[in-house]
């Protein structure tokens, strides 16, 4: 009947649920596994505690390394105005509504490149403003107009960055952001508009081509700011989709199904409560949670008792994990007599209508 179950899951399951199959059928507690990778309540809670540290206490259990976060990544850095990049140049001068009003219209329409490392403003030679900010950039402008004529004030901004922007990717409405050494990555998230039930477990950030060590569901749902590193030109943002990680629930369960674990974790009363719970033909002295590779999963045995007096953050589920409740034992064998009968009927009607003409059955 297991193997029936199984028939019934998504297409895209299928390969998992094969190759579990042989430890599935040890499930039923009249044959309960007692496999040398077997463990109890206990020791899933103790895993749980360590799921609650977050992100990459997770990915650890999974077998996978990871380097501790630079603190030297939340500080602050000077931004300054690299080849490429267009600025936007305000000027206010009590008298000089001409020059005022053609310095505006170019960096309303157009904005002025920087080109060899130079901008050419109106009525001012080539200003270099390459490697300066933008109050650098605003003093040099305001020092060579005031050669020219005084009460002048110079504004600077960026209009766009050829260099020093961040790309983001997936459940994002920006695609980019530009840095200034101080956009921080909280404020770069806000910018981009990600759903609220958006994957953050598998969402990411890459710096240089490597993943850099953040949990940004500590950022956005607990406001853990030692990860709220400071964004710097060509960063890549991924956010994944709600589904992205997920856990199966299988066997004597209301509807079998994949759960979403946008967090990381999820309680194992939820998942069996998206589930829809545990029908009176499931034995509930038997639910087994499968962690880890096919090949050598870790097997927790629990039992109902544990799923409705322990504290939910004491019995946590990670992305992969499989819950398998199995049946009581006269399910089995109600659907075993269930199977038979129509083989029973067939016979009895085959004998009464030999019987008819004649034949005796034996």
């Amino acid at each position: 009947m297991i193997y029936k179950k199984i028939a019934t899951l998504k297409r895209g399951n299928m390969r998992i649920v094969f190759l579990l199959a042989p430890i599935l059928f040890l499930f039923g507690c009249s044959s309960t596994y007692y496999g040398k990778d077997r463990f109890g309540a206990s020791e899933f809670v103790l895993d749980s505690y360590k799921i609650r540290e977050g992100k990459f206490s997770i990915l650890e259990m999974e077998g996978k390394s990871y380097t501790e976060l630079d603190p030297e990544l939340l500080d602050e850095y000077k931004d300054t105005i690299h080849e490429e990049d267009v600025l936007h140049i305000a000027l206010f001068h009590p008298t000089r509504a001409d020059l005022v009003e053609a310095v505006r219209t170019i960096g309303r329409e157009i904005g002025y490149r920087v080109v060899g490392g130079e901008i050419r403003v109106p009525d001012l030679a080539p200003v270099h403003v390459e490697g300066l900010t933008l109050k650098e950039a605003s003093c040099a402008i305001q020092k060579e107009y005031n050669s020219l004529i005084s009460n002048v004030e110079v504004f600077v901004s960026f209009r766009d960055r050829k260099v020093k922007k961040i790309e983001l990717a997936g459940q994002v409405a920006v695609s980019n952001i530009a840095v200034d050494g101080k956009l921080r990555l909280f404020d770069a998230l806000a910018i981009a508009k990600i759903p609220s039930d958006a994957n953050l477990f598998k969402s990411y950030v890459v710096r240089e081509g490597k993943m850099l060590s953040v949990d940004l569901y500590k950022l956005l749902k607990e406001g853990d700011m030692t990860q709220n590193v400071v964004m710097r030109g060509g960063d890549k943002i991924y956010i994944a989709e709600n589904h992205a990680a997920t856990v199966m629930v299988m066997g004597e369960v209301g509807t079998e199904r994949s759960v979403a674990v946008p967090s990381g974790h999820i309680s194992l009363r939820e998942a069996l409560a998206e589930a829809r719970g545990i029908p009176y033909t499931g034995d509930k002295s038997c639910i087994f949670v499968i962690r880890g590779s096919i090949q050598k999963p870790k097997i927790y045995q629990l039992s109902w008792e544990h799923v409705i007096h322990l504290p939910n953050d004491s019995l946590l589920l990670m992305p992969g994990d499989i819950i398998y409740v199995a049946s009581k034992p006269i399910t089995e064998w109600n659907r075993f007599i269930s199977q038979l009968l129509p083989s029973f009927s067939g016979l009895e009607i085959a004998s009464k209508g030999a019987g008819s003409v004649g034949v005796v059955v034996p």
